[in-house]
């Protein structure tokens, strides 16, 4: 669909890429690896169209329809959650809008036997045709599914956009793009402000909805999980498997292995015969064998064993002065904006040389405490931080606080005071701004550069507390891995708020959940913790319901028989006969819905099998084939309605 043709871009006259070239096909889910500054934005910016190449062309047919997440965008502050999400069907409204105007036309005119009017039929028909392939009858479902997919709950439809934190105007612009359907996705770290549970959602979304997909991501277990070709962009070049990302790992590491033994094959070959042109060179008798293995020696094509970038960030904490026993220790702490409680009655300790973790939804008070801490919001309570503690706090939003017009040197120069500025260019090369990358503007640092760049705040002064506000996003695998190592070995206390479960397992002790105005310490590593909690996310803390503190229907009726001989207790019964029944009724309207929804997708299914039929004959109408859409596109719709209607069924049963 979309063909990369000789890419070449460069930056201060130096190359990004140099003579790339790859077709994004149907179907594919293409997965861009690569260390962070390798190009990986700037590759899906180009696919895009909103960055232009040095050289080369990217090409793609006129009518097809790409969507683009970003790592960072704007949004409309303006309207509501719902009201932001419909915008993703504006071309709805357009659409119905053109209809209605041709049919006013079609009205007034008189002319039937006229190509004008034939054609105005043809438009209509077309128009409606599309109509039916975007599921206009049922876009306020889909609308629902996918914002409740993405973790956003009904009573959250209404509130303004302006309401919500950067991760969650992240979902809402991702909950846009998916409502769209693009031929082509292309996703930059689309999991960095995703919990778990939305995760999930997004793989089963890609894997069984989308169409072509490029993304960016540090998430194994998601690129794993969601593609099935990756490109790796290395020193330039890229290099292109058909496989997911684990498998291209294995694969590469033997491409290097075969092409390191035959280009040593081919270098002791070279040699033996260049040691026999120059043994015999200036023997008449060996004139003849000598000229032959000099044209042989000619013709030979040099293996090359392609380059193996091995740059990787050099980071050590430097040590600190020792702090008192205890660096932080709360008590009945608490945190409320108006009568929205964030958290209360929160009381913990923390030990010198504590690494500990904050878990648990976005808006359940992680950052929140830790800003606490940091004595940049008030709060209810006694907060104490220890004797001689220094910290070193890295925000969620440090890379965005960077001025961008700096060059990488100038901004680290402009906050460094002593003897660490004759340290400055030994720090930058430890954290690969080594040379001319020190001299790059900011502005045209990739994410993961910009994190890079504002975690070298960290070392500029020695520090005992290291508070880490989501540290990993934009990192790419490599990196995150000495990080941990960095953090592992630094002998002073650490703060990390994180939901990277490999990031954190093995180096943290304690886990401190924030949940339902809570927060509830774990003793034991992360998967201690969600062993014994029985889920797979950090952020899911509150889903499970517990089921052990209902009381059976059995334990319930013998409660009630041994209490019938009091009044209060028989109204009460009462009460909850009739409360049953009305449960019973909305049960049984509920399994009703999901039964007619059930019978609606096996009616479609049998008209979509007996298109199948007629496709498999080579004499088929070419209009079957739109026909074909069009019935994919209302069995998504009634897989759609099926899902809601499952959806409140379960609700009303656990009610």
């Amino acid at each position: 669909m979309i063909s990369v043709n000789n890419l070449r871009v460069e930056f201060n006259a130096k190359s990004l890429f140099d003579d790339v070239s790859f077709v994004i096909n149907k179907k594919d889910r293409i997965a861009l690896v690569g260390k962070n500054g390798v190009g990986k934005s700037t590759m899906l910016k180009i696919i895009y169209g909103i960055q232009n190449p040095t050289g080369g062309s990217v090409s793609k047919p006129q009518d097809i329809t790409v969507g683009y997440l970003p790592q960072q965008l704007q949004l409309n502050d303006t309207c509501s959650l719902i009201e932001e999400a419909r915008s993703a069907f504006n071309h709805i409204s357009q659409l119905k809008s053109r209809i209605d105007y041709l049919n006013r036309q079609l009205a007034v005119r008189d002319d039937y036997e006229s190509e004008s009017y034939a054609k105005l039929i043809e438009e209509i028909s077309h128009l409606n045709e599309r109509l039916l392939i975007d599921g206009s009858d049922n876009y306020e479902a889909e609308i629902e599914k996918t914002l409740i997919g993405l973790g956003f709950l009904r009573t959250d439809f209404n509130r303004p956009t302006s309401e919500f934190s950067g991760g969650w105007r992240m979902r809402i612009e991702l909950a846009k793009l998916l409502l769209r359907k693009p031929d082509i996705l292309l996703l930059d770290e689309p999991t960095n402000h995703l919990d778990i549970e939305s995760i999930q959602w997004l793989e089963s979304f890609i894997i069984n909805k989308s169409n072509a997909v490029v993304l960016v991501s540090h998430d194994r277990a998601f690129v794993d999980n969601v593609t099935n070709r990756t490109i790796e962009i290395s020193c330039g070049k890229i290099y292109d498997y058909r496989v997911n990302y684990s498998k291209f790992i294995e694969l590469r590491k033997e491409r290097i292995e075969q092409q390191m033994r035959a280009f040593l094959n081919q270098q002791k070959q070279i040699q033996d015969t260049e040691d026999f042109i120059e043994r015999f060179r200036y023997k008449a008798t060996k004139s003849v064998q000598v000229q032959s293995r000099i044209k042989q020696l000619e013709k030979i094509k040099r293996i090359e064993v392609d380059e193996i970038d091995n740059s990787c960030i050099n980071l050590r904490f430097p040590p600190a002065p020792r702090s008192g026993d205890y660096p932080i220790i709360a008590d009945n702490l608490k945190k409320a904006y108006g009568e929205h409680i964030v958290f209360s009655s929160a009381s913990f300790t923390l030990k010198r040389g504590d690494k500990v973790a904050f878990v648990g939804k976005n808006g359940e008070g992680k950052s929140t405490l830790v800003k606490c801490i940091m004595g940049e919001i008030s709060y209810e309570g006694s907060l104490k931080i220890g004797h001689n503690v220094k910290i070193g706090y890295f925000a969620q939003n440090e890379a965005q606080l960077l001025d961008e017009n700096k060059t990488v040197f100038e901004t680290i120069d402009y906050v460094a005071v002593g003897d660490i500025r004759t340290k400055i260019r030994d720090i930058l090369g430890a954290f690969m701004f080594g040379g001319e990358a020190s001299d790059k503007k900011v502005k045209v640092l990739s994410g993961g550069e910009k994190t890079r760049l504002a975690m070298i705040r960290l070392l500029l002064e020695p520090v005992n507390l290291l508070v880490l506000d989501e540290p990993t996003n934009h990192l790419d695998m490599r990196t995150k891995d000495v990080l941990k190592q960095a953090i592992s070995d630094f002998q002073g206390t650490v703060i990390i708020v994180s939901h990277d479960r490999e990031f954190l397992d093995g180096l943290v002790s304690k886990v401190y959940e924030f949940g339902g105005g809570k927060v509830k310490e774990h003793l034991g590593g992360i998967y201690d913790f969600l062993q014994r909690k029985n889920i797979d996310s950090l952020r899911e803390l509150e889903r499970k319901i517990n089921n052990d503190s209902l009381k059976s229907p059995e334990n319930k009726y013998n409660s009630e028989e041994q209490e019938l001989n009091t009044i209060e207790t028989k109204e009460v019964r009462k009460l909850n006969y009739f409360e049953q029944k009305e449960r019973e009724k909305a049960i049984k309207r509920a399994q009703k819905n999901v039964a007619i929804a059930e019978e609606n997708i096996s009616k479609i299914e049998q008209k979509l099998k007996e298109i199948e039929n007629a496709l498999s004959f080579s004499s088929a109408d070419g209009s079957i084939y739109d026909n074909y859409s069009a019935v994919q596109k209302e069995l998504e719709n009634a897989m759609s309605i099926w899902e809601l209607a499952n959806i409140e069924l379960d609700e009303i049963s656990k009610n």
